[in-house]
């Protein structure tokens, strides 16, 4: 059997069987899309398919540098840091393909905790979807740094004069790409391995920089796909003693890394975005979902933009948005519609940064448009030629720091409807313990123009 045909837990266990194994790997992802796991011995993943598992519930209680939320009530030291219930995903099987011959297996979080959890949010959101008639088709696209350091050379240097895998300003290079085709071969064998196929690879413009684009499925399966290929290229490149950052913007003197998403809605096998007689091919629907997905965005950035960093992303000319608004083939606005065909018409939602965790950044497009559709909101008229030379709305400004953002979303009532309190109140308290860890920070810029002149 091969792991993409597991789809029960019967599949898993014979698979297991099968190929001898005495462990596999299970891991769930966090707030920050980051998948925490464990080996697990085979005795142990039996009783995890039959019943689910304990996983200690400070995953959602701790921010990325393992440090403990002071300002949640879900968990906490006033609760003990129990053990949150997960379901172990047999469908979700996949080769590890730095170990050969092992399996993975995605979990999400059970019980009281799947309100909060990333997976199981987005799975809420594509069932108000399905409730409408709609499946939605997803192709993620990721810009990252390469560079030849360790984890251990970038803390040493103090993340200054890191070298890259090539230098310069150099976009769709054939010499680049032919110069450090092993990597390329490896990354691209890597994801077809994993079920995560690459559907386009090339240097962007900037220093060692790559964007991988990859191939268009549904919703729930892109988001394993983004949220695993983010993981992978960071081992593949750390096993040849290199390292790949998705960071929104890790220097001032480099354009950020985007994390964009192409979608659409399908209704019984055809495009519901699609109107050949419509003004830019686009359908009510696609009309409605982009008016939806522009009136939200503001209110709903801190899910998109989840880090401090991803803000510095966000300022005019280097190829991000900042502010809500769209047009056709317009890379200057947070939306571009893409007229094509019947099949490739789409919505790229360009807001969104390499560092937004896959499953929440994608409920949060996909709901905002969703509400759209369900009250009607029309985007109005595209914008035409630089949205950044345009003067616009104040509706449409987008929050500029993480802590306003958190605001906004926490403040709300549509966020509420399709997200959910619980969640809602979690992750809003969340980003606000990530901006005031940042604030108790002296950053070397402070040192440079303070410390001597001041």
């Amino acid at each position: 059997m091969e792991p993409r045909q597991v789809k029960t837990a019967a599949d898993a266990l014979k698979i297991v069987k099968e190929r001898g194994l005495s462990h596999v790997k299970v891991g769930v992802h966090d707030l920050d899309g980051v998948l925490r796991g464990k080996y697990l011995h085979i005795d142990k993943f039996k009783s995890a398919l039959e019943g689910g598992m304990g996983f200690c519930d400070v995953v959602l209680g701790w921010d990325i540098n393992d440090q403990l939320y002071d300002n949640v009530t879900y968990t906490g030291w006033h609760t003990g840091y129990p053990d949150a219930q997960v379901r172990v995903l047999p469908e979700t099987c996949r080769e590890i393909a730095t170990e050969p011959g092992n399996l993975l297996f995605l979990a999400e979080f059970d019980g009281a905790a799947e309100a909060l959890c990333p997976r199981g949010t987005l799975k809420r959101v594509l069932a108000r979807a399905e409730k409408l008639g709609f499946e939605v088709k997803v192709g993620f696209e990721y810009e990252f740094f390469v560079f030849a350091e360790t984890a251990f050379s970038i803390r040493e240097k103090g993340y200054k004069n890191l070298k890259p895998i090539s230098p310069g300003f150099f976009g769709y290079s054939m010499l680049r790409n032919s110069v450090l085709s092993d990597f390329y071969r490896d990354l691209l064998a890597l994801c077809e391995t994993m079920d995560m196929s690459i559907e386009g690879l090339h240097t962007e413009t900037g220093a060692g920089v790559l964007e991988a684009a990859l191939r268009v499925g549904d919703a729930l399966e892109s988001a394993d796909r983004g949220a695993l290929f983010k993981l992978y290229t960071k081992v593949l490149a750390q096993k040849r003693d290199w390292l790949a950052t998705f960071m929104a913007k890790w220097s001032k003197d480099w354009p950020g890394c985007g994390g964009h998403m192409h979608m659409s809605l399908w209704k019984g096998g055809k495009s519901a975005f699609f109107d050949e007689k419509a003004p830019y091919r686009m359908s009510q629907t696609m009309r409605h979902f982009v008016g939806g997905q522009q009136a939200l965005m503001p209110e709903l950035l801190g899910m998109v933009a989840a880090n401090v960093n991803s803000y510095r992303r966000l300022i005019p000319g280097f190829w991000a948005p900042t502010v809500s608004t769209w047009g056709v083939e317009n890379r200057t606005t947070s939306l571009r519609v893409i007229p094509g065909s019947a099949k490739s018409t789409r919505v790229e939602y360009r807001v969104a940064a390499a560092d937004a965790n896959p499953y929440l950044a994608l409920a949060a497009a996909v709901a905002s448009g969703l509400w759209g559709i369900e009250n009607q909101i029309d985007p109005g008229e595209p914008i035409k030629g630089n949205s950044y030379d345009k003067k616009h709305p104040a509706k449409w400004q987008l929050p500029r720091t993480l802590m306003e953002a958190a605001g906004r979303l926490k403040a709300s009532k549509p966020a509420r409807d399709l997200f959910g309190d619980a969640f809602v109140d979690h992750y809003a308290a969340t980003r606000e313990w990530e901006e005031r860890e940042f604030r108790k920070a002296i950053t070397d810029w402070e040192l440079d123009r303070y410390m001597e002149l001041i």
